[in-house]
């Protein structure tokens, strides 16, 4: 498990910096009028956190990379799934967004 945590620790590192350039970027388009959505993840994405910026679902990923970290391991693989697939989407997003917003 040691190294599927070093692995998590890097894959949040990169996905932090990518946030905070994201949203930087959303509050120049909301100052330009631009942008306007209630949260960047729909309800049924996984997430329960509804933001305008990618922040606070970095902080959701990172709380419960926590919480993994001091589970029973049982308990852990089980919650491995959902995590990665939140910061599998929130790459994907993430990735999207700065492609399109490049333009």
């Amino acid at each position: 498990m040691d190294s599927v945590h070093q692995q998590l620790q890097e894959t949040l590192q990169t996905l932090y910096r990518k946030a905070v350039d994201a949203d930087a970027r959303l509050d120049q388009l909301q100052q330009q009028q631009k942008g306007k959505f209630a949260a960047i993840f729909a309800e049924d994405s996984g997430f329960t956190t509804r933001a305008k910026r990618f922040s606070p679902y970095v902080e959701e990923i990172a709380q419960d990379w926590q919480a993994l970290k001091t589970s029973p391991e049982d308990e852990a693989k089980a919650a491995l799934v959902p995590l990665v697939k939140k910061i599998e989407l929130a790459l994907a997003t993430l990735g999207q967004f700065t492609a399109v917003s490049q333009k």
